[in-house]
């Protein structure tokens, strides 16, 4: 891995860090009653940047192994596969949750902000957190492994 590859992996991850760190007051708040519409929408938003945030770090390292990953229309599942192949670069347990969020950008994109329901995003929401810290980890070890040190948000 390149150092121009490790310093953008570097300001995805930190993006997403701001994005998990901002979102913690939506997440107080949404563990004691269920968001309203403008809420609901943010977290809409919140989840579909997420998601997105990840799926670039991916790509970079996709990239960087010269994975064509664009070759079908079904391209976003691919690259999740081509990740869990990577060396246990994911845990396996991760994959369902990761392809949840994955399904969940889909339809945010294709969607409009009041569809969404509570009950079926509340986890993918609350437990947001925590998840990010599973994948961050996973990424972290990569970038050390591969490029052989940590950089100041990694």
């Amino acid at each position: 891995m390149d150092n121009a590859v490790k310093t953008k992996i570097d300001y995805e991850v930190s993006q997403i860090d701001e994005l998990i760190d901002k979102s913690d007051v939506l997440i107080s708040l949404c563990k004691n009653k269920e968001p309203d519409f403008i809420e609901i929408t943010a977290v809409g938003g919140i989840l579909h940047a997420f998601y997105n945030g990840v799926e670039n770090i991916f790509i970079l390292i996709a990239k960087s192994l010269q994975f064509d990953f664009t070759s079908s229309s079904q391209w976003h599942r691919n690259l999740i596969d081509f990740m869990f192949a990577q060396n246990n670069f994911l845990q396996a347990d991760l994959r369902p949750r990761l392809t949840e969020y994955m399904g969940f950008r889909h339809f945010f994109r294709h969607t409009y902000g009041y569809t969404i329901k509570w009950e079926k995003c509340s986890y993918l929401f609350l437990e947001l957190p925590d998840f990010w810290k599973l994948i961050r980890q996973s990424i972290v070890k990569y970038c050390n492994e591969s490029y052989g040190t940590a950089s100041a948000s990694l």
